[in-house]
């Protein structure tokens, strides 16, 4: 009996295999198909357990993310900002570690929560500087620990997470630029106040830590700003940058509040130089806002010239060593 020649098998194997591949991509297909639109809504939030138990009973799967959203913000508010209960600041926390427990750079977050999230955490504003500067918390591990609870000091509760889970979250909020104009003004609001309430007799790191501090604080937004941006093409992010600055510079992102004259004189001089730029020039003058704003008040003291240029070097230094730690 004649012997099958190589031939004569060869298209056999061949359909086996393209079958196999066939049904392969079939099932990646499907993945890539279905398994997007299968993703928790809310970004899971309704169904955790803990959000559920710290946020309210109003918390519920499958409620919508707008509900969501204000139920967040209407459990971790507090009668004043940067006074909160142990409750509310519980609450809160629960949500950016739920938020941040998975990989922080793959966190996308549903549009329904990005500015009520900046709402919610601009109400913290103290404490959103302490994290994002980094500098001024003892013991900050421990207590950013997703397990510890808030803690007390000076009458009020504070909200403190591990810094990946903080910069996952306002990386993913700041996708809205109204969201990210938002923490930038909070932020520029509680530099200025940091700046204002340094005494006149301040020297070395009582003078230094203010600035750099908030300069630091200011360099992370700036870095999340770039990673915001990166990968975009160039008019989806030259929009981006746009709306940032026309909700700055329309005060659409500073709430009236009372303020010590001096900080606000320094927020005004600061939006005043902004405003100044040119368009070409604008959004690189929002990058040196923490230098911009540490000269001023630096002349505004009368530091003599030698300790200025050294104060405005550490400055500098620290906003850009900030800004170069956020990934793209």
């Amino acid at each position: 009996m004649p012997q099958e020649t190589p031939g004569r098998t060869t298209p056999a194997k061949a359909f086996v295999v393209l079958g196999l591949c066939l049904a392969l991509l079939g099932g990646v297909g499907a993945w890539l198909l279905l398994g997007r639109e299968t993703a928790e809504p809310c970004n899971g939030l309704a169904g955790d357990e803990r959000v559920q138990k710290s946020v309210g009973a109003a918390v519920r799967p499958g409620m919508s993310c707008a509900a969501l959203a204000e139920a967040i913000v209407k459990a971790s508010a507090g009668d004043a900002p940067g006074r909160h209960t142990q409750a509310q600041a519980q609450a809160l926390k629960d949500v950016l570690v739920a938020l941040g427990s998975g990989e922080p750079a793959e966190l996308a977050m549903d549009p329904a929560l990005r500015v009520p999230l900046a709402t919610a955490l601009a109400d913290y504003a103290p404490d959103l500087h302490e994290m994002l500067g980094g500098i001024g918390v003892t013991g900050f591990l421990a207590k950013a620990a997703p397990q510890a609870p808030p803690w007390q000091s000076d009458g009020t509760h504070h909200l403190t997470v591990l810094a990946d889970t903080l910069r996952a979250v306002v990386r993913a909020v700041a996708e809205d630029p109204e969201a990210y104009a938002l923490l930038r003004m909070t932020e520029t609001r509680t530099a200025a106040q940091r700046l204002a309430a340094v005494p006149a007799d301040a020297t070395d790191y009582s003078l230094s830590v203010p600035p750099t501090e908030s300069a630091r604080a200011l360099g992370i937004l700036d870095g999340i700003a770039g990673a915001v941006t990166h990968g975009k093409d160039e008019g989806q992010a030259r929009a981006w940058r746009t709306a940032v600055l026309n909700t700055l510079l329309n005060g659409q992102a500073s709430p009236k509040s009372d303020q010590d004259p001096r900080a606000a004189h320094l927020i005004a001089a600061w939006l005043q130089s902004l405003k100044n730029a040119s368009e070409e020039e604008l959004f690189d003058r929002l990058r040196i806002q923490g230098v911009d704003m540490a000269r001023t008040w630096a002349q505004e003291r009368k530091l003599d010239e030698q300790t200025q240029q050294g104060l405005l070097a550490k400055v500098e230094r620290s906003a850009l060593s900030a800004y170069r730690e956020i990934k793209p």
